[in-house]
Parts: structure tokens; C-alpha cells; sequence
């Protein structure tokens, strides 16, 4: 019988690589979600009955100890980028972790990827960074063979980074930015899967790896590609951390009096924290050279899901080759 693997958070951004990545890999998939009914478009990645999306908290032992059971490997790709209602940093980042890594090695689970953030610090003051950083010591204490993958921030299809911006152009004629020189290392998606399955393989041993891409860019240079590919010009304006400071513990202030009904998905006082910090692969770390894998650069992605931003959407190009023939 083919082997098992689960995915805890599958069905969310780098999960769901992953788990396409393991089926064509012959094993069966075994996606770990708290809704498996919003997590159906998965069943496709394989053959009838090779891919299957279950229940799973990662606050509760059983629902864990249940998704892991039988299970050949394991995959945690669970975090979050702004706390609401129950999600707390603390409870999923860290706490989750070290449950999900405690059950693994109880129930003789072979390998055991862990993905975390490229800014994981035990020491931060940022609550996610924080909970990052306490969440791989406590993956390594329960599972010591553990592999660890720190991504910078993270572009493909369905990105929370590009996209939201890209959306943002259609509203208004600037564009916002927290840190406008803040480093990144923007990483493809698809190269994070990659990496997840060596782990899973033994292809990629036991330890830390931080992944980035082939581009260190500034977040104004970053935003500037963006423009370019979507076609639009706006006026980058860079926010001044203080000022940023007021408008995230306001956001924040309205989420908390209106009992989480309003959702700070604009910014909060932690995101700026982490702004303040370069977002880039620090020097001899193990990498993607470490496991054989050349990352893709974002110029060769981002045209193939930025196009819808552009102002004629699909139809840019034949306006553009109109255009230019009209000159000549």
C-alpha cells in the first residue's frame, strides 16, 4: 500500500502544493483542516480516494492524535498572520506546533516538516516572530529529526502579498507602504512544496532551512515590479513606522470593541513590528543549494496571475499591440 502522509493545513496556500506535489509523488494525502467541506477542491490532486481532506484542530490532542494516526510523515503548514477570535499566535504557532510534534513521535511518525517564517526569534518583540521562534524549539524538543523551513514571504496565485496590493490600485490613485526599504526575498510557492516533499523523502535532512529566492529587493522596488506588471501608475508612499504605530493600534483597537466582528486585515501594531526587520535568508544558513533546488524568480510568475489588475484585464495585450500599430 502507498504510503501516508498528513498535511496539516492543506488546504491553505502552501499546503495545497504540497499536498498536489505528494499525490504525483503516488503517496495518499491525508489533508488536516477545521473545515474539510471547504477543502474538497483537493480530492483532484490524485486518483479517487488518494486524496482526502478530514477534520483536524490543532488546539485539540484527539482531533490531532486522529489525523496522524497511520500516517508514514507529517506536514505542518498551520499559522496565521493576525490573530481573531480563538486563533491566537500562542495557541497555534507555538502551542499547535509542539502538539502536532509531540503526536508525531508518539504515534512513530517518520519525518516531520515543520514550516515557519523566515523571521522565526524567540527573542522578538513581534508576537508572531515570538511564536515562531518558540514553535521550532518545541517541534525540535518533541521531534529532534524534524525538518524546519523558514520561507521568506511567500508569492504564487493565491498570495496574500501581491494581490492585496495589486486590489489596492483599483481604489486609489497611491499606494501605501509600511517600510518602503525593508529587504525581501520573495520565495515562489511552488519552490516551498518542493522543499516540504525532500523533506518528506529524506532528501532534505533533519535541521533549519531559510528559503528565499533569487532576488533581494527592496518592499518600494517590490511594489514598483508590481506596477509595471499590472500596468497602472500609482504613487508609492511610504508610511513613517510612527505613523504606522497609531494607525495599527487603532485598527486594532476596533477589532477588540466590536468583540473580532471587524477583522484588522489592514494592519496591525505587530505587522509593523516585523516591517521594521529585513526579510531575507541570513548568512550560513542551509538553503535551497543545500537540497538541490534552483528558485524561480517572481518575474517569471508574476505576469500569470497579475493580469486580471491590469486596466483592460485579459484584454492589456491586444489594446497594447493595437496601440503600437496605430503609431506605426
Amino acid at each position: 500500500m502507498a504510503k501516508l502522509v498528513t498535511i496539516f493545513g492543506g488546504s491553505g496556500f502552501v499546503g495545497r502544493y504540497i499536498a498536489r506535489r505528494m499525490a504525483k509523488a503516488g503517496w495518499r494525502v491525508r489533508v488536516a483542516v477545521r473545515r474539510p467541506n471547504e477543502a474538497l477542491f483537493v480530492r483532484p490532486y490524485g486518483v479517487v480516494g488518494q486524496v482526502e481532506p478530514v477534520f483536524s484542530n490543532v488546539r485539540d490532542d484527539a482531533s490531532v492524535r486522529a489525523a496522524i494516526h497511520g500516517a508514514d510523515a507529517v506536514v505542518n503548514c498551520v499559522g496565521i498572520l493576525s490573530e481573531r477570535g480563538k486563533n491566537r499566535f500562542e495557541t497555534v504557532q507555538t502551542e499547535g506546533a509542539a502538539r502536532i510534534a509531540r503526536i508525531s513521535a508518539e504515534e512513530g511518525v517518520g519525518r516531520l516538516v515543520h514550516i515557519s517564517a523566515i523571521d522565526a526569534d524567540e527573542t522578538s518583540d513581534s508576537d508572531y516572530s515570538r511564536t515562531k521562534g518558540l514553535g521550532e524549539a518545541a517541534v525540535l524538543e518533541a521531534f529532534p529529526r524534524a525538518t524546519i523551513l523558514r520561507p521568506s514571504v511567500v508569492f504564487g496565485p493565491e498570495d496574500e502579498f501581491f494581490n492585496r496590493f495589486a486590489q489596492m490600485t483599483r481604489m486609489s490613485p497611491f499606494l501605501p507602504v509600511v517600510g518602503a526599504n525593508t529587504r525581501f526575498q520573495p520565495v515562489y510557492v511552488d519552490d516551498v512544496a518542493r522543499a516540504a516533499v525532500k523533506g518528506v523523502l529524506g532528501e532534505a535532512g533533519p535541521g533549519v532551512y531559510e528559503l528565499g529566492g533569487p532576488e533581494i529587493r527592496t518592499f518600494r522596488h517590490l511594489m514598483e515590479t508590481m506596477l509595471r506588471v499590472i500596468r497602472r501608475r500609482r504613487l508609492i508612499l511610504n508610511v513613517p513606522f510612527w505613523i504606522a504605530g497609531i494607525m495599527g493600534a487603532v485598527f486594532d483597537a476596533v477589532q477588540a470593541v466590536t468583540l473580532g466582528l471587524f477583522h484588522n486585515g489592514l494592519l496591525t501594531r505587530d505587522q509593523v513590528r516585523n516591517l521594521r526587520r529585513d526579510n531575507v535568508v541570513g548568512e550560513g544558513c542551509r538553503t535551497f543549494a543545500d537540497i538541490g533546488i534552483e528558485p524561480v524568480a517572481m518575474e517569471a510568475v508574476l505576469e500569470d496571475y497579475l493580469w486580471p489588475y491590469r486596466p483592460s484585464g485579459q484584454y492589456s495585450e491586444i489594446k497594447q499591440s493595437a496601440e503600437q500599430l496605430r503609431k506605426s
